[in-house]
């Protein structure tokens, strides 16, 4: 019997992979996968919006400067122009979709915001929310399109290279992607999709640290797949802390995010004495870089032995902070703060990954028929910080992109699926213990949180490389010789991008942008204004620094 192929398989559905399969599903057959429900992704929660140039009093080279400013000379220049000129074309597509974005009711033009690092108010959003409309609006098309098939609950364990064929290579130069081997986390069934193209919209890693904006789903599943399967992994060292997110004395797995747009609403960064402290810090004061803002709370809160500072608008009438924000301002009401009357405790959370799996200008990695969009890639828009309300725009530009470049490629290319062995169930039937699963996944996030957090220092990096080498390898065995489920894959995820990420911080000897290690305080353009790169070749992984 004929195995079904599929033409487009992406994995992932955020506002990357909602949109390529919409842009794709003209052109040939696509599946979706997503390992939770379609809404559940780090795009639904995204507060601030999309950034893009739409007045007269703005300018795309204005943008760009403002991108590359905060990217700390390591963007790469050809990405930002992409991504900032196609902004106002996405803007008006995501419109003609469905998309609403908040007016001015007084101007009847959109109202855009101005946040951390932009020169001028340039950021398309609705409400406080924009993030979760976004999602409305793009799973409505998907839903509605007869040549996208979905597989909501539904868990990727790994790639299909010629490492899964009958008579595999020796090492993992040249290999292509075949498509996965995909877990159906309702039946417990490991399913082989095959496809002759592969695209990875899987998002960030945000649950290898211990407080994280993002949600439950983000245990860096693409990123770990894609170096697996011999994809060379970029600047992972940088991954950015966003300043404010609401701070509660109880345990929780994700961090409710009080969006930038506050501080651009004119809120104020003060200590718990409600004195300001950015002026110290910046000449843009509580609107600086998030990696400035976020370094600056590490400091204040280490210095006064504090966990946590506030963010005030109890200044503003209270009509125009709940309009503006009513969905912050409800979830802080649950907590008890009346954010009209009362400081926001804030504290830094892991927010987004600049890093990832590095592609070319059209969402390429260096696996042929592998591609990668969204925060999982790492193709030069961000550099060493990533300006605010980028990420979305990013991700739809190059979600339009990619979408034409695998269409070139999978009409060139004949993929030859023959000798795909199906899955080798090689586990035992060792059942689950999860306290094992929680004591390694806690102490893992425990570990990255402490020494490859807001600041790091040669001495922590090395004795984190020597704990997490341990832990990473405690982590695989207990993923082999357990019986598959989702903890168990997300086990070895976690531990795989944690490694990765202790070594590539270890690598920069200089502070830049989100990586500040205190024993090079300094930025080194002669010897580090370049990419670092990991690629695993065989049982050995290649360490390199980019020319």
């Amino acid at each position: 019997m004929k195995e079904n192929v599929y033409d487009y398989l992406v994995i992932g559905s955020g506002a990357a992979g909602l949109y390529f399969s919409i842009l794709a599903a003209d052109h040939g057959k696509v599946l979706l996968l997503t390992k939770n429900s379609l809404k559940e992704s780090n795009t639904y929660y995204a507060q601030g919006g999309i950034a893009s140039v739409d007045r007269d009093t703005d300018s795309f080279e204005e943008h760009i400067k403002d991108t590359l400013t905060a990217g700390d000379e390591l963007c790469n220049p050809k990405s930002v122009e992409m991504i900032v000129n196609e902004g106002p074309e996405i803007i008006h597509d995501l419109i003609r979709r469905g998309v609403k974005f908040t007016k001015d009711q007084n101007r009847g033009e959109y109202s855009l915001h101005r946040e951390g690092g932009h020169s001028k108010s340039r950021v398309f959003h609705f409400k406080d929310i924009t993030g979760r409309e976004l999602i409305r609006a793009l799973t409505k098309n998907v839903k509605e399109n007869k040549n996208i098939t979905i597989f909501e609950n539904t868990m990727c364990v790994d790639l299909l290279t010629e490492h899964q064929k009958i008579d595999p290579p020796s090492d993992y130069r040249n290999v292509t992607c075949y498509g996965v081997y995909a877990f159906n986390l309702k039946n417990k069934k490991i399913q082989k999709i095959l496809s002759r193209s592969t695209i990875l919209a899987t998002g960030g890693s945000g649950q290898v640290y211990l407080h994280t904006s993002n949600p439950a789903v983000a245990t860096g599943d693409g990123l770990a797949m894609a170096y697996r399967a011999g994809a060379t992994i970029s600047n992972l060292e940088f991954y950015q802390f966003h300043p404010t997110t609401l701070y509660t004395e109880k345990d929780k797995e994700s961090s409710f995010l009080i969006s930038e747009a506050v501080r651009g609403f004119g809120g104020e960064l003060k200590t718990k004495d409600g004195k300001k402290f950015m002026h110290r810090y910046h000449s843009l004061k509580s609107l600086a870089p998030r990696d400035i803002v976020a370094r600056a709370i590490d400091t204040e809160m280490k210095k006064r032995g504090e966990d946590h500072v506030y963010l005030d608008v109890s200044n503003f009438p209270a009509k125009k902070i709940i309009a503006s924000f009513p969905n912050i301002y409800h979830r802080c009401l649950e907590e008890g703060i009346d954010i009209t009357k009362e400081m926001i405790p804030v504290v830094p959370a892991a927010h987004y990954q600049c890093g990832g799996i590095e592609t070319d200008l059209h969402g390429k990695t260096d696996v042929k028929g592998l591609y990668a969009i969204g925060e999982v890639a790492q193709n030069g828009v961000h550099g060493a910080n990533r300006l605010a309300s980028n990420s979305l725009l990013d991700a739809l530009v190059f979600a339009k992109i990619s979408s034409v470049s695998v269409q070139k490629y999978i009409s060139k290319n004949m993929t030859d699926f023959t000798g795909i062995k199906e899955w080798e169930y090689y586990h035992t039937e060792r059942p689950l213990e999860k306290v094992v699963v929680s004591y390694l996944r806690n102490t893992i996030k425990r570990l990255v949180s402490e020494f490859v957090g807001i600041v790091r220092s040669d001495e922590r990096l090395k004795m984190a490389q020597k704990m997490i080498d341990l832990l990473a390898w405690q982590a695989r065995d207990y993923y082999m010789q357990t019986k598959l489920s989702k903890e168990t894959i997300e086990l070895r995820n976690i531990a795989d991008v944690a490694s990765l990420m202790v070594r590539f911080a270890s690598f920069r000897r200089e502070s830049r942008g989100l990586h500040y290690n205190i024993d090079h305080p300094h930025k080194d353009n002669e010897n580090w204004q370049k990419n670092t790169r990991i690629r695993s070749s065989g049982r050995r992984s290649k360490s390199e620094i980019s020319k």
